[in-house]
């Protein structure tokens, strides 16, 4: 489905919305600090946005979509660093306070005006041809286990380790430009449990139950992300026989798979009679949330998007700026899963956590 109109807030938040969601979950400010001077919480962030853009100004320069790329990517480096400098000295200017989705916005704002449409296209691209080349093993892998929890685990641990591939973070921009990534190593490189935030016996425990019958993912990064850790996970919902709808980005930001690159990417993997590795893809739908940012909002979604979530029973964010940055407080009236792991030194020491420790949230909603 195409995402058209007017956003419409997601119908499985508890209302009213306004008493009971904020998207953003660190606090970065309070009622009693100075509105005109920036808190410690938003320079980190401020600081930690600036640090990004020598990685971005770099993509952007070797977008050969793009006549003049890199007077382009200058002028970007250059207009986003000079905001950043005008949020330190009045946190009020360019429709501040800001928090990890209005320096989001303003990155993908200035991107778009100074002429770049998707910076990492290439990069995806690459990323799915070789995980799309790994994914029947990664499902044989997981196939081949025959205990149940056992199992429910180790699509988890795929989820986390493709959850890497992430090039929104400076840090693993860097690691990546030097040697790519390895799913299998990834999974076993996983940081041991207990995990920062660690729910999933519990999840385990219900999952056992069978008691879902549609769930709602909302996507996070291309590559092994999506494709060797999200879709082997949805592809056994299906086998329990639930319905998924995957929830992709409207338009291209950072690595993040777009709703249009989503459908490609189960194209591919599909066989000839329309099944994934041997199950049914009847059950699974393809949704475009509306969104066009490495975080999300979920007051403001697509119009389709409401309609296919709202009779789901299980809620799913995957990824730290889904699930973690925005959104790992938030309340729904169906039971919720938050998944990702910690990438910025920023998320782990609020959360008092290492850094690529990992996030599990899982909050039952009880039928009673």
């Amino acid at each position: 489905m195409e995402s058209s109109g007017e956003m419409v807030a997601f119908p499985l938040l508890i209302t009213p919305i306004e008493n009971n969601y904020r998207a953003c979950t660190i606090p970065y400010r309070f009622p009693s600090d100075n509105p005109h001077k920036p808190t410690p919480i938003e320079l980190s962030w401020i600081n930690l946005f600036a640090n990004s853009i020598p990685s971005f100004k770099k993509r952007a320069e070797s977008d050969d979509t793009v006549t003049d790329a890199p007077a382009k990517a200058e002028k970007f480096a250059q207009r986003y660093a000079e905001i950043l400098e005008d949020f330190k000295k009045d946190p009020q200017s360019h429709g501040g306070p800001p928090d990890c989705i209005l320096l989001c916005r303003i990155r993908e704002l200035i991107l778009r005006e100074v002429g770049f449409r998707d910076i990492f296209k290439k990069v995806k691209d690459e990323e799915n041809a070789k995980a799309i080349s790994l994914f029947k093993d990664v499902v044989n892998l997981n196939d081949a286990i025959e205990e149940e929890p056992k199992r429910v685990e180790n699509l988890v641990r795929g989820i986390f380790a493709g959850n890497i591939f992430d090039l929104g973070s400076a840090k693993l921009a860097e690691l990546f430009s030097k040697d790519g990534m390895s799913f299998l190593a990834s999974c076993q490189n996983i940081v041991p449990r207990p995990w920062v935030i660690d729910d999933l016996d519990a999840f385990i425990l219900k999952w056992g139950k069978k008691p879902w019958k549609k769930a709602v993912i909302f996507v996070d990064n291309s590559g092994a992300d999506i494709i060797l850790g999200i879709l082997p996970f949805a592809r056994e919902l299906l086998r329990c026989g639930m319905k998924v709808v995957l929830a992709a980005n409207d338009l291209p930001s950072i690595n993040d798979v777009t709703y249009h690159e989503l459908l490609e990417i189960i194209s591919k993997l599909k066989d000839e009679n329309g099944r994934l590795m041997g199950v049914d893809t009847q059950n699974l739908l393809i949704a475009n949330s509306g969104n066009d940012l490495p975080v999300i909002d979920l007051s403001s979604v697509s119009q389709e998007l409401s309609y296919l979530a709202s009779d789901a029973d299980l809620v799913m964010l995957e990824g730290m700026g889904r699930g973690i940055e925005t959104n790992l407080y938030a309340q729904f009236k169906c039971d919720s899963l938050k998944i990702g792991m910690v990438k910025h030194p920023e998320v782990a020491q609020f959360l008092g956590g290492r850094l690529y420790d990992c996030v599990f949230k899982f909050n039952e909603v009880s039928s009673g």
